[in-house]
């Protein structure tokens, strides 16, 4: 069994946006004033969209424009838990699970393929107060506010692709992925064990994975990253609404659970507001890591984006000691890298 990671970076170019809201905010002479999420880095002040956030994004696409039926939730008091389905139910598989309902002393947890990061600013950002009122009713107009702000904003992500559709029974957390009785039900069906190359038993013989077929993990996969081609969200898209599919994507397949493409966007300027394109940074990474990629590594632009850096990229098409780049359009990065992902799994 192969150890490979789908590896991805994004950016995205966002105008006068409130995508993840903090909530009400104490620092504004408005009683009814709203906060938008930052951090604070170096005395410099960030705005992201939380990785929670994103996965929201994530799922609604697929669930709008891949058709994939999401396991039903059971809110049980204090605790809430998906189906724990994975055989049926897609987003089980790739984003994960834990069900341990009361009661019950069966309870299965799955750690998800997909990682990713919060989506932040690539540069400081103060955002702005805007004043908004209400004035559609008799009497005073009911003011509030909101902040809001232009970024270019950058996120990464890494999709298991050896997990993806593969599942262990181990009463170990996060190993304990299923049932009894759905491990039964997958045999039955059509899952196949296989020897797991990383774990033994008392007796030195490699414990049993439960995998799905090749065609159903093919397409798990494929339409997890499909997704970020029609990708939407956002707080505020009433008034605010933005694009947030990227602008720019990185994609490649790595032997290693590193991500190599954190550092390829920067700033500069006094207060660290301006966004600069690391293509240094980015070639170093190809020459470092190139024993880890498997296959070749896909850049994805849309015009009228960072079109300053176009000439760069596209000498990478050549370049002596580096993988294969390919620097296309957005789209056709993602169907690319898709067809070659799709081969890579075993």
């Amino acid at each position: 069994m192969k150890n490979i990671k789908a590896q991805g970076f994004v950016l995205l170019d966002v105008d006068v946006v409130a995508l993840n809201n903090a909530g009400k905010t104490t620092q504004s002479n408005n009683e009814n004033a709203i906060a938008t999420k930052s951090i604070r880095k170096n005395g410099r002040s960030y705005v992201y969209v939380s990785g929670q956030a994103w996965r929201y994004w994530w799922r609604e696409a697929l669930q709008k424009n891949a058709g994939w039926i999401m396991s039903p939730i059971t809110n049980d008091g204090k605790i809430a838990f998906t189906s724990a389905d994975p055989m049926k139910y897609p987003d089980d598989d790739v984003f994960g699970y834990m069900k341990a309902p009361k009661g019950s002393k069966e309870t299965v947890t799955r750690v998800s393929p997909l990682k990713n990061s919060a989506i932040i600013s690539a540069a400081s950002v103060r955002p702005e107060e805007n004043f908004s009122s209400m004035t559609r009713h008799e009497g005073n107009p009911v003011p509030f506010g909101k902040q809001e702000y232009s970024a270019v904003m950058k996120g990464m992500f890494s999709l298991d692709l050896s997990m993806v559709g593969t599942f262990s029974n181990y009463d170990r957390t996060g190993f304990k992925n299923l049932s009894v009785l759905l491990r039964e039900e997958a045999l039955k069906n059509g899952a196949q064990e296989i020897d797991d190359p990383y774990i033994l038993d008392g007796k030195g013989n490699p414990k049993k994975l439960i995998r799905l077929d090749k065609v159903t993990r093919q397409k798990r996969a494929n339409d997890t990253i499909q997704a970020l081609r029609t990708i939407s969200g956002g707080a505020m898209q009433t008034n605010n609404m933005a694009d947030v599919t990227p602008k720019l994507i990185i994609l490649a397949t790595t032997k290693t659970g590193n991500h190599p493409f954190s550092h390829v966007v920067g700033s500069k300027g006094q207060r660290d507001e301006e966004v600069v394109f690391n293509f240094d940074g980015l070639v170093e990474v190809l020459k470092d890591y190139k024993d880890t990629f498997d296959g070749s590594v896909f850049i994805g632009r849309r015009s009228g984006f960072m079109d300053e850096i176009a000439a760069q990229l596209d000498s990478l098409k050549t370049m002596e000691g580096t993988p294969t780049v390919n620097v296309l359009s957005i789209n056709e990065a993602i169907d690319q890298y898709c067809e070659q992902m799709k081969s890579q799994i075993e």
